[in-house]
């Protein structure tokens, strides 16, 4: 392997290709769940520290006509308070060629969006809920907001944003106990389940390995209650690992970022909502885009400075290891 990044896609010394592409919309969201950020919400980055809706378009149609990438996921914080989103995502469906276009939400005001974000060219959504419990949803997330949740699903559904996935975060003492109903709530909806491992990327700092409920007793538990068989189609570089549920066709994904990391498969790259390439959820090092686009940059330097960042990539996240240290950034701040 040379020792310069290659031209023309963004390339990393351990030889992966980023083709998806994560943008982060705003850190600001309208709940605030514990495993998150603290009750009183964060220090919120100032308007002008955010990209434009131009400069979003821009960095993304670099990604795309330079970089190769064919995946674009809108996230934040919760992307939905974006004002401009409608038109971000259908000047991202107009571009040629016209990439896989997602987004990740809480799901608040997704049943009055769904049909406008649908007709501008958004193609589906991963929808975050932890838990079928009004007064459990209402301990994580501070907020009673389940029934704007639920409808968002069936907005999201009844749009046609499919297949609507659904992302669940179990933590032990806390809801741990619902896999099953999630499960069959999803199946019965013909939503697909994910769930996640809780990440060391809370605001706090809180985040404890022991009260993690790993990807194995996950599976463990589900597979009490359904029969679980490995997906014959594989995981390819999804970061969750699939299996068909009694049979099939329906399936049931978990991504198991700490005990089961995917590193090695890993084809993404992400720029916050303050306009900084990312090259993993937790690097420790950012490249301004942001700065470079308002001093003038033209589309070359831009793709210099993006691909030197995604050269620079590490081969694992690293959080096994002794000496890891979380991201100063929470989620919420970086963009999932």
């Amino acid at each position: 392997m040379s020792v310069a990044p290659p031209g023309g896609l963004l390339v990393d010394r351990y030889g992966r290709t980023a083709r998806d592409l994560r943008v982060s919309l705003t850190d600001k969201c309208n709940l605030r769940c514990t495993y998150c950020m603290p009750a009183e919400g964060l220090p919120w980055l100032a308007g002008p520290q955010l990209l434009t809706d131009d400069e979003v378009i821009r960095l993304v149609r670099l990604a795309v006509h330079r970089f190769g990438v064919d995946e674009v996921r809108f996230t934040g914080g919760e992307p939905l308070i974006r004002p401009g989103l409608t038109a971000i995502v259908a000047a991202v469906a107009a571009l040629d060629p016209r990439p896989r276009i997602s987004l990740t939400t809480n799901g608040i005001g997704l049943a009055r969006l769904a049909p406008a974000l649908h007709a501008a060219g958004l193609d589906r959504v991963n929808v975050s809920l932890d838990t079928l419990d009004r007064d459990r949803f209402l301990r994580l997330t501070r907020r009673d907001r389940l029934d704007d949740v639920l409808a968002g699903l069936a907005g999201a559904a009844a749009a046609g944003l499919t297949p609507v996935k659904v992302n669940s975060v179990l933590m032990r003492g806390v809801n741990d106990d619902e896999a099953p109903a999630l499960l069959r709530f999803a199946l019965d909806h013909g939503y697909e389940l994910r769930f996640i491992e809780q990440m060391p990327l809370d605001a706090q700092h809180g985040w404890d390995r022991s009260s993690m409920v790993t990807a194995e007793e996950i599976l463990a538990t589900l597979g009490a209650a359904y029969e679980l068989s490995p997906d014959p189609a594989g995981r390819g570089a999804a970061p969750a690992e699939t299996w068909l549920v009694d049979g099939g066709p329906a399936r049931v994904g978990v991504i198991g970022t700490v005990t089961r990391p995917f590193c090695g498969d890993c084809d993404r790259t992400r720029i916050t909502a303050d306009g900084q390439v990312r090259n993993c959820l937790f690097a420790t090092e950012e490249t301004d885009l942001r700065g470079a686009l308002r001093a003038g940059a033209d589309d070359d330097e831009l793709a210099r400075r993006w691909s030197a960042a995604t050269w620079r990539k590490r081969a694992g996240h690293g959080i096994d290891d002794p000496s890891f240290l979380q991201p100063a950034r929470p989620m919420s701040a970086i963009g999932g």
